[in-house]
C-alpha cells in the first residue's frame, strides 16, 4: 500500500509534523529523506531494506559514495543530498558554540567533536579556539596519523592560538579503535601543550578524546 493511502497519523511526514522528529523510527526518518519508494515498495519499505542491507542508520550515513550508491533507490544525487544534510548539522553545532559558552554546554561540545572526529579512520588532533567568554572562534584539525609526543608540535599549536587571538583552547583528538580512555602518550602531549600555551597566556580548559559513542574529558577525569 502506498504511503498516501495510510491513515494520516501514521504517515512519516505528518507524524513528524504532529509529534516531532524524535517520535519517528529510523526507517520513517530515512523514508522522508528518500521521498519515494520503488516498484511495489513504499518509501518506508525501501528504507527498512536499506537499513537491513547496511546494518543500521549509522553505517548508511557513513558509507562511502560507491557503497552508498549501490543501495537500491540510491545514487549520486541522494549521496550529495545526504552529505549536504550532514554538513549542515555540523555547521549548526559550530554556530551554536560561537554564540554560547562552551563550558556551560559540555554536551554540545561533545556532540560537535563526535560529528567532526568519530568517523575518521585515522587519528586527528584538533584545536577548539575560544574567546574570553569561551565562545568558539575556530575549530582547526592540526595533526594526522598515529599521534604521540613527537608528532604534535607545541610551536604550531601556540602559533595558531596567537594568530586567532584566543584566550583559551580545548584540545581534542579521536581514537579510531573506539576506546576513549586516555593513554600515557595523550597525557604527555597534554602536559607539553599546557606548558607551552601558559607561556603566551592561553589556558587549556580540557582535552577531549572521541571514541566510538563516548568522549573522555581530561577535566572531568581530574587529569588537568
Amino acid at each position: 500500500m502506498a504511503i498516501h493511502q495510510w491513515p494520516e497519523q501514521e504517515r512519516p511526514r505528518e507524524k513528524l509534523l504532529q509529534r516531532g522528529p524524535a517520535s519517528l523510527s529510523d526507517a520513517e526518518l530515512l523514508a522522508i529523506f528518500l521521498r519515494t519508494g520503488c516498484a511495489g515498495k513504499s518509501a518506508v519499505d525501501l528504507a527498512r531494506e536499506l537499513l537491513h542491507e547496511f546494518g543500521g542508520l549509522r553505517p548508511l550515513l557513513e558509507a562511502s559514495q560507491p557503497d552508498f550508491c549501490r543501495g537500491l533507490g540510491l545514487g549520486s544525487a541522494k549521496y550529495a543530498q545526504l552529505q549536504a544534510v550532514l554538513e549542515m548539522a555540523r555547521r549548526h553545532l559550530s554556530e551554536t558554540l560561537t554564540t554560547g559558552d562552551a563550558l556551560t554546554s559540555p554536551d554540545l561540545v561533545r556532540r560537535y567533536l563526535v560529528a567532526q572526529l568519530r568517523h575518521s579512520p585515522r587519528e586527528i588532533f584538533a584545536l577548539l579556539m575560544l574567546d574570553n567568554q569561551h565562545r568558539l572562534i575556530r575549530y582547526e584539525p592540526l595533526f594526522f596519523g598515529t599521534l604521540d609526543a613527537a608528532s604534535v608540535y607545541p610551536r604550531e599549536v601556540v602559533k595558531l592560538a596567537l594568530a586567532n587571538n584566543c584566550a583559551a583552547v580545548i584540545l581534542a583528538h579521536n581514537h579510531p579503535s573506539g576506546v576513549a580512555e586516555p593513554s600515557q602518550a595523550d597525557r604527555h602531549i597534554t602536559e607539553r601543550l599546557i606548558k607551552a600555551l601558559e607561556l603566551v597566556g592561553v589556558r587549556v580548559l580540557d582535552h577531549m578524546i572521541v571514541g566510538d559513542g563516548e568522549v573522555s574529558s581530561f577535566a572531568e577525569l581530574g587529569l588537568l
